[in-house]
């Protein structure tokens, strides 16, 4: 059996929908699904690998990502200790997609890996489709609150809000990541502001902070109410999961265009 070692949760998740679980020797402890992998050793934050702890494990392969920021410190120490491992830097859903075989070829679950791919892109082309018949809602998504950073046009989320019928109020800037100032945001005008907090507790995130915020009451979302708190690891992680992602939000916007999921993950359990 291939013993797999994964640092951040989108390298778990991965493995998760390539059917290696059981696989699985030690995870970050950030990694949180599939809930199995909760009873594995705990490696300690992505940030901060015990890699004395990965080498008694004995990986086979370790799956590392640079979605992560800092990852590098991990992938240098593994180059220093000669530990074999898998690394990848997704900032699109093709990214994603190509990910997915990477590992999938590393790991002997290609076949895997094609059927989900098959997969996400038949959803992908029914979901532009379906998109076509929406008014675009304007969203500002939020990754961090102060100082301010958000999804751009480089990024899996601008896709996302497309195919759900939306538009990424930031999708004018290349970067996959943007680091902006709450006036811009609010000169922008979203109609929509969806909250995501890297790494946060969906109980933790505080919509009502947005009030204090200099001349945001004023915004059209603001007044709408228009503030979603949505599920970061269905919009912040790299795996397949954001296709879980897409559907909830596509549904969120737009209920009588787009289908209501009828599962917590669409392409595992469709």
């Amino acid at each position: 059996m291939t013993r797999i070692v994964s640092l951040c949760p989108s390298s778990t998740e991965t493995a998760a929908y390539l059917g290696l679980t059981s696989n699985l020797v030690g995870v970050d402890s950030y990694s949180d699904w599939p809930a199995e992998v909760n009873d594995l050793p705990d490696l300690g934050p992505d940030l901060s690998i015990d890699m004395d702890a990965v080498m008694e494990l004995k990986p086979d392969v370790v799956l590392a990502s640079h979605s992560v920021p800092g990852m590098e410190k991990n992938t240098q120490e593994m180059d220093k200790r000669g530990i074999s491992y898998v690394l990848t830097s997704p900032n699109t859903l093709s990214d994603v997609l190509e990910d997915l075989m990477i590992i999938g070829e590393a790991t002997g679950t290609t076949e895997k890996a094609e059927e989900i791919i098959y997969a996400c892109r038949q959803m992908m082309d029914t979901y532009h489709e379906l998109a076509s018949r929406c008014e675009p809602s304007r969203l500002y998504w939020e990754w961090w609150p102060k100082p301010p950073f958000t999804p751009g046009g480089g990024n899996w989320l601008t896709e996302i809000s497309a195919m759900a019928g939306a538009e990424n109020i930031f999708a004018d800037k290349e970067e996959a990541s943007v680091k902006t100032t709450w006036e811009e945001i609010r000169e922008r005008d979203p109609d929509r502001i969806c909250l995501a907090w890297v790494g946060v507790p969906f109980d933790k995130v505080k919509p009502e902070l947005l009030k204090k915020r200099e001349g945001w009451p004023s915004m059209k979302a603001m007044e709408n109410g228009s503030i979603d708190v949505l599920p970061e690891p269905l919009y912040c992680r790299p795996s397949p999961r954001l296709f879980t992602g897409l559907a909830e939000l596509a549904y969120l916007l737009h209920p009588d265009i787009f289908p209501k999921p009828l599962s917590s993950d669409v392409l595992l359990h469709p």
